[in-house]
């Protein structure tokens, strides 16, 4: 007998996975599918910050800038262990932006959102430490406001990992084709790498496919949108740590974008984003020497020590999905999400959603959720403004002593494995550690403080099948790890998975 959803979600990015955990926690039935891993795509390649986009207010996008500031500490309370406060430092330019244009922007900045937790805009002197040496001489003046970092490819496991706990189905590495009306729903099949295949039934889709939105609606309607999907390349470059201190820089460029250069990982420095138009016929998403080069180059307006090419260690690149709103500037094309429901076979909804940024993505299921209500009456209310992700009940905010205590409960454990797990897993720790009394008791260690125990947990508990989902995704332990031990991951994932 095939089984009947309420929801099938295609797509296990930021959208899909917050969609599931809301609506599961409504008290529907949820089976999310991704072909790939959770995160795999544009969720694990943004910049890694909540914020409200400072640049938008240019673009008059001060309804999507009020409630990003917003969704901060309400993300931040969440999950304090994946999201944590970082200061940004505003150097002002002479020749870009005037100073009085700066400080009205994040006043402005400051005043939308109702922040509550995190501290507000101040003038910094850069002539002195710790600026002093890092940043050229002529920089003399700038401004420190606040925004949030996130492990951003963890905060979609978080959600997922709530969507299962919640009732949700949770699939990786299938993928869903010939979706229909069917028995006043629709039915789909879903095909696993094994090549195994099964029919679905649901009385509603949800595609959050991201860049493939399109070609699963087209499946439906047989013909193309005239008015939906931009696909921009975001790129980012990584190199050895640049400046000390846990606060970011975020410079102007001469082309009236921004750039970011955040402390990344301890040992590095993050720099980006691009703003590149994208389509599928390019191929594989990668960055091209010619973002490289803007990158370092638009860094080295700023920093006393020049970079190059050669200095990159690392880079990623991602597309966004956004929805077309005619720009002519990749730059200037909105941020903020669409969610459009057609009906195939009336009375069962079609909602695609297009667009969105990482820190809105609580408040778009919400929306999604709440536009999906008149087909789903039986559904419970909004719930998830209040609760924590997985994880993130620590007792409050404050992680330093949620470590502390930690650090009491585990005093066998390396200072800096136990601040890692701390932050990857927050109150979910006790699912890894498991009893151990010591460090042989989390078996073979296989480099950079990756343990067997942790590894487990993932591939049993967060959906991990390979090597790369733990080095790339679960984790950025790929980074700092040798290759000689990523190939006894490797080997391991051989063996037992």
């Amino acid at each position: 007998m095939t089984q009947i959803y309420d929801l099938l979600i295609i797509g296990g990015g930021i959208n899909g996975t917050a969609i599931a955990r809301d609506a599961s926690g409504r008290g529907l039935s949820v089976l999310l599918c991704e072909k790939d891993d959770l995160a795999s795509h544009t969720s694990s390649s943004s910049t890694k910050l909540i914020h409200g986009g400072l640049r938008y207010l240019e673009h008059y996008e001060f309804r999507l800038v009020r409630e990003a500031l917003k969704e901060r500490e309400v993300l931040l309370r969440a999950a304090p262990h994946i999201i944590w406060p970082m200061r940004f430092v505003l150097p002002y330019d002479e020749g870009l932006r005037p100073a009085w244009m700066l400080r009205l922007g994040l006043f402005i900045y400051d005043s939308l959102g109702g922040r509550q937790e995190l501290p507000g805009t101040t003038t910094v002197d850069l002539l002195k430490k710790p600026h002093k040496g890092v940043l050229e001489s002529r920089l003399a003046k700038g401004f420190e406001y606040s925004d949030c970092w996130v492990e951003d490819a963890r905060l979609v496991v978080l959600n997922a990992i709530d969507a299962r706990d919640k009732g949700a189905e949770i699939l990786t590495q299938v993928f869903v084709s010939d979706i229909k009306t069917d028995n006043g729903g629709y039915s789909a099949v879903l095909t696993r790498d094994s090549g195994e295949k099964q029919l679905v039934q649901a009385r509603a889709i949800v595609n959050t496919a991201g860049p493939w939105v399109d070609e699963i609606l087209m499946g439906m309607n047989g013909q193309e949108n005239e008015s939906s999907l931009r696909l921009v390349k975001g790129s980012h470059i990584v190199t050895r740590r640049l400046f000390d201190g846990d606060h970011a820089y975020i410079f102007q460029n001469q082309d009236n974008r921004i750039i970011f250069a955040i402390p990344y990982e301890n040992d590095f420095t993050l720099i980006g984003t691009t703003d590149v138009p994208y389509t599928h016929a390019e191929g594989p998403v990668k960055i091209s020497q010619k973002e490289i080069d803007y990158l370092c180059s638009a860094a080295n307006e700023y920093f006393e020590h020049d970079i190059s090419p050669e200095d990159v260690e690392w880079t990623y690149s991602g597309v966004r999905p956004l929805y077309d709103d005619k720009a002519k500037n990749a730059s200037a094309v909105t941020r903020d999400y669409v969610l459009n429901i057609d009906e195939f076979t009336q009375g069962a909804p079609f909602l695609s959603v297009y667009g969105g940024k990482i820190t809105t993505s609580r408040k778009l299921a919400e929306h999604a959720m709440q536009k999906l209500s008149k087909y789903f009456p039986e559904a419970d209310k909004d719930w998830t403004a209040h609760a924590h992700l997985p994880g993130g009940d620590i007792g409050g905010t404050d992680f330093d002593d949620y470590f502390e205590r930690l650090s009491r409960r585990y005093p066998w454990m390396p200072s800096g494995m136990l601040r890692r797990l701390a932050r990857a897993y927050g109150a979910r720790i006790e699912n890894i550690v498991n009893g151990a009394k010591s460090l042989k008791d989390m078996g073979e260690i296989f480099g950079d403080d990756l343990s067997e125990a942790e590894v487990r947990y993932l591939v049993e508990q967060e959906w991990a099948t390979s090597a790369a989902d733990i080095l790339w995704r679960r984790s950025k332990l790929g980074v700092h790890m040798k290759r000689d031990a990523q190939g006894i991951l490797e080997s391991w994932f051989e063996k037992n998975v």
